[in-house]
């Protein structure tokens, strides 16, 4: 488990910003973490130790929870993915204008990405 909190470590130091959706009962559903840089989303989702999800998203899409568009994703043992996600390189040239939006609290714990239009 220090590997993984290692890694998260290694995401906020790369401008990760995390959220941390509960479900109605106030459990934490998951560990989100999104960087947006050079035109596009990094996101990680982190379900567990051994079930983790992450993502490289154009900056243009507007649900990067459920992106309809990805340029790369691995899923994974927690510091597996982490790991693969800091190895990835920054996008050249850059895919388009930087994305803007932020984490919006819905409902009991919830958050959800807003993309800002443009």
């Amino acid at each position: 488990m220090n590997e993984i909190t290692n890694g998260l470590q290694a995401l906020v130091a790369h401008d990760f910003q995390f959220a941390h959706p509960r479900d109605t009962n106030g459990g934490l559903v998951a560990v989100v973490g999104i960087r947006v840089h050079h035109g596009v989303f990094d996101i990680l989702q982190l379900f567990g130790e051994h079930d983790a999800d992450a993502a490289r998203i154009p900056g243009d899409e507007p649900d990067v929870l459920f992106p309809s568009k990805v340029l790369w994703r691995t899923t994974g043992p927690a510091r597996e993915v982490i790991a693969e996600l800091l190895a990835l390189s920054e996008p050249t040239p850059e895919l388009g204008g930087q994305p803007k939006g932020c984490w919006l609290p819905t409902n009991a714990g919830r958050s959800a990405w807003l993309a800002a239009s443009a």
